[in-house]
């Protein structure tokens, strides 16, 4: 009789079946914990109905795992999707890192199933995958990078050579903790920024707070990157607006709010952003910033004078 021929190892199996678009998707669900089926729709995929079928097979294959979280008021939500074991393994197959816990997927899963701000990281993300959707319909612009808000929970990751030690002695404790951070470029410019993503559920005083830590790490610090607030309401960001008059902060501060994008329809590339005792809004593109080593990495062009940007 013939041997029987060994069964294919999974991982190899799983490598040999995605796309590119398949390896940027699981690459950000391991940085960003989650997303719906609406937001890798929007990104990714040129319909809902491909979305669907693609991520049904990927499932298959258990490179990714989905929960729906009940509603309030009766119901449940979209398909969230996460990574299941042999995602995980692929993409620290691909990055190079040490094989995970073979219960990582199960419970990261738990873990975020019973998260209480799992609203908060999907509307952080949402600024994100709003950016990488634009992109996908835009050729000359591009979301080249998309870090998670760990990235910057470990005392000294904001520290760059020529700054204040300080930075790193003091821990992460007394300097910005972001929700996110991304580098946006178009037509020939790159503009780096953090994000802050607020609902609204904590005092204004918070957020006085944090633009407060910004300003310490511009003061101990060679760099300042624009730090987008995006807000829940107009109120919200004219209260804000109001705090900091007369403050003149150093840091760049940008504001929006989900009432005014989904008035205009707009991502968060278009003209949208308002800078504290500044007339107008501002594309994303076009908010100034001050990192010599960004821009060794990544195309700029002319920074406008603060003239040219009231104009």
């Amino acid at each position: 009789m013939g041997k029987h021929l060994p069964a294919a190892d999974p991982l190899l199996r799983l490598q040999a079946s995605i796309t590119a678009r398949d390896d940027r998707l699981l690459g950000w669900l391991y940085d960003h914990g989650v997303l719906t089926t609406d937001q890798i729709a929007a990104a990714l995929f040129p319909s809902l109905d491909f979305t669907q079928r693609r991520l049904r097979r990927l499932t298959l294959l258990r490179a990714v795992d989905r929960f729906r979280p009940n509603k309030a008021d009766g119901g449940s939500h979209p398909y969230h999707y996460v990574l299941d074991q042999l995602g995980y393994d692929h993409v620290h197959v691909q990055r190079g890192l040490p094989r995970g816990r073979r219960d990582q997927a199960r419970r990261r899963k738990h873990s975020l199933t019973r998260r209480p701000d799992l609203p908060h990281l999907l509307g952080g993300n949402q600024v994100f995958i709003d950016l990488a959707a634009h992109a996908r319909t835009h050729p000359d612009s591009d979301l080249v990078r998309w870090q998670p808000a760990s990235a910057y929970h470990e005392p000294g990751t904001l520290y760059r050579k020529g700054g204040d030690p300080q930075i790193i002695i003091a821990g992460a404790t007394g300097f910005p903790r972001p929700d996110g951070a991304g580098i946006w470029t178009e037509r020939g410019r790159s503009v780096p920024f953090f994000l802050e993503y607020d609902t609204s559920g904590e005092n204004l005083q918070v957020l006085i707070d944090k633009i407060i830590r910004y300003e310490r790490l511009y003061l101990l610090s060679t760099w300042a990157w624009p730090v987008l607030f995006h807000l829940p309401s107009a109120r919200r960001e004219a209260n804000l607006h109001h705090r900091l008059a007369g403050t003149d902060p150093k840091a760049v501060i940008a504001t929006t709010t989900a009432e005014l994008r989904t008035a205009r329809a707009a991502s968060p590339a278009h003209q949208i952003w308002q800078l504290p005792g500044r007339t107008g809004r501002h594309r994303l593109i076009d908010l100034p910033y001050t990192d010599t080593h960004h821009d060794d990495q990544y195309p700029t062009r002319h920074q406008p004078t603060p003239d040219e940007r009231t104009a």
